[in-house]
C-alpha cells in the first residue's frame, strides 16, 4: 500500500499538500516522512522557532502535544523533541 503525505491540520476532503504552498517536514513521528506542515507565508522567525501541536496519540494521550524543533540548517525539517501534557 503506497502511503500519501499529508498536512498537520489540513481538511479532510483534502489532506495532501498544494502546489502553491510551502511545507516543512515533521520528522521522528510514526509517520515520519509523510506528515507536513503548511508553513506559507512564515516569517524568517517563526520558522526558526520550536512549536507544539496537539494530538491524540502520544505520551499524554488525548490533549497532548508533540514538541517540535527546525532543524538547524535545514528549514524544510522539524524534528520532532518529545510530548507534553
Amino acid at each position: 500500500m503506497l502511503l500519501r503525505r499529508r498536512v498537520y491540520g489540513a481538511d479532510h476532503d483534502h489532506p495532501g499538500p498544494r502546489p502553491d504552498r510551502r511545507y516543512a517536514e515533521l520528522v521522528g513521528n510514526p509517520l515520519d516522512g509523510l506528515l507536513l506542515l503548511d508553513i506559507t507565508g512564515w516569517t524568517q522567525d517563526e520558522v526558526d522557532t520550536d512549536c507544539a501541536f496537539s494530538t491524540q496519540p502520544g505520551q499524554f494521550g488525548a490533549g497532548g502535544q508533540a514538541m517540535y524543533n527546525p532543524r538547524p540548517g535545514d528549514p524544510a525539517r522539524f524534528d520532532l523533541t518529545g510530548d507534553a501534557p
